[in-house]
């Protein structure tokens, strides 16, 4: 008893509001394009939805190579959806949430990817109004234009 007495006092109520995440961030950004995406097998376009903490990714893939059943391969284009939270790391991105349905709904079945979505990405240098990203698991690059700038106002969890 008295061991988990310091552990509990060590424990601090989050508030049941949602962050503000960053504002260099806060927007739509657009992958508007992919360099040598003519080579490539397969690559994947982003659009992704900064508010507050949260993020919102539309991802929409172009595969020369059938990956799934003929009813999901969709003529290798296609599109997945996720949510979650994301956090700023010095340098680094960090995105954990779930893949979702168009509507931001969670996936539990269906074509393509289902449960965690999780990504980390290294931030770049870049202009005002676009943002570099290099995703560190496979070194590809993410090059977005702000599309529209957002507002933080947080939301009740």
């Amino acid at each position: 008893m008295l061991f988990t007495l310091p552990v509990f006092l060590a424990c601090e109520r989050r508030p049941n509001v949602q962050g503000n995440g960053e504002v260099f961030l806060q927007g739509v950004w657009n992958q508007d394009s992919i360099p040598n995406s003519e080579k490539l097998m397969t690559y994947t376009s982003h659009q992704i939805k900064f508010t507050c903490d949260s993020f919102y990714v539309d991802m929409t893939t172009h595969s020369k190579v059938n990956y799934y059943e003929d009813p999901c391969y969709n003529n290798g284009v296609w599109k997945e959806y996720a949510k979650g939270v994301y956090e700023v790391r010095k340098d680094s991105l960090f995105l954990e949430g779930t893949y979702t349905k168009a509507n931001y709904k969670q996936k539990v079945s269906g074509c393509y990817t289902v449960g965690i979505y999780r990504k980390s990405f290294l931030i770049k240098p870049a202009e005002k109004r676009q943002l570099y990203l290099q995703n560190l698991s496979d070194q590809r690059d993410v090059h977005l234009v702000l599309k529209q700038e957002i507002v933080c106002v947080p939301k009740e969890l």
